[in-house]
């Protein structure tokens, strides 16, 4: 695996985005939650060493110990940089797969018809507006009631943060402020986001742990039916974050609709 910082120049101003990157074949773009690039590293490095896949995995500006420009408070564009990214290493046939906040950022890349895209995969997303449905307020709850709403079994995969060397409390508490910043003033969700999804042209597949109370599995058939032939995927015995509580579940799932709809067959 390689760890490189990519220089973006942007409408606003430059950009530096740190990436790690590895394996070979079909190219996938990687994108964290709320908890930082750790969620998905050990995925990342699962999905390339189990099928062949070139993993990226970009670390969101302003988490794990990363800087984040004053200007660049908003997931629209974060998707942008993405998208820009994705041009500058030259890649092509991507399959997008987000998480959470990630999966929020995926859908804004999808709305932005990028033809180096073939597939994109909404995992246990947020984002959109669902009445009756709220998202979970995880900026007002404790570390142990975060983990009783998002994984299936909490007592496996809690971190009781008191337990941390003073590093690690001081990037989740970075962490935590990039995650304010990004989830805008409705915090996490944009009001207009489900209906613009209507214009989303690229295969989707939304796969939605099935006991996840941050977003509830309602939220995240909602989600499907709000983007043109999407397709639902219940996964089973797992939370809001299926690649740490069922990696191999969440690898089958992903890959196998990454194939299906990849372009750039041998």
């Amino acid at each position: 695996m390689t760890s490189t910082v990519h220089t973006l120049s942007l409408p606003s101003g430059d950009l530096d985005i740190t990436v790690d990157d590895q394996g070979q074949g079909h190219p996938f773009l990687l994108l964290h939650g709320g908890g930082g690039p750790q969620t998905v590293a050990p995925f990342a490095g699962l999905l390339a060493d189990r099928r062949p896949a070139r993993v990226i995995t970009p670390v969101h500006p302003g988490f794990g110990g990363t800087a984040r420009p004053d200007w660049l408070t908003d997931v629209a564009t974060l998707a942008q940089a993405y998208v820009q990214l994705l041009d500058e290493l030259g890649l092509t046939d991507v399959t997008v797969v987000g998480n959470s906040i990630g999966g929020w950022i995926t859908a804004e890349i999808a709305l932005l018809g990028s033809d180096r895209i073939s597939s994109v995969v909404l995992v246990n997303a947020a984002g959109i507006k669902v009445p009756g449905h709220p998202i979970a307020d995880t900026f007002s709850i404790t570390p142990a009631e975060l983990s009783r709403l998002a994984f299936h079994d909490p007592a496996k995969f809690a971190v009781d943060p008191t337990t941390l060397p003073e590093a690690a409390r001081a990037v989740m508490a970075a962490n935590r402020a990039a995650l304010e910043a990004y989830s805008g003033p409705y915090v996490m969700e944009d009001p207009t986001l489900r209906e613009r999804l209507a214009k989303v042209m690229h295969p989707a597949l939304v796969a939605w742990g099935e006991s996840d109370e941050v977003c509830d599995t309602d939220y995240g058939r909602a989600y499907a039916e709000a983007i043109p032939q999407a397709r639902f995927e219940l996964l089973h015995g797992t939370g809001h974050m299926p690649q740490i509580e069922t990696p191999e579940q969440l690898l089958t799932v992903v890959w196998d609709f990454a194939d299906a709809h990849a372009t750039n067959r041998p």
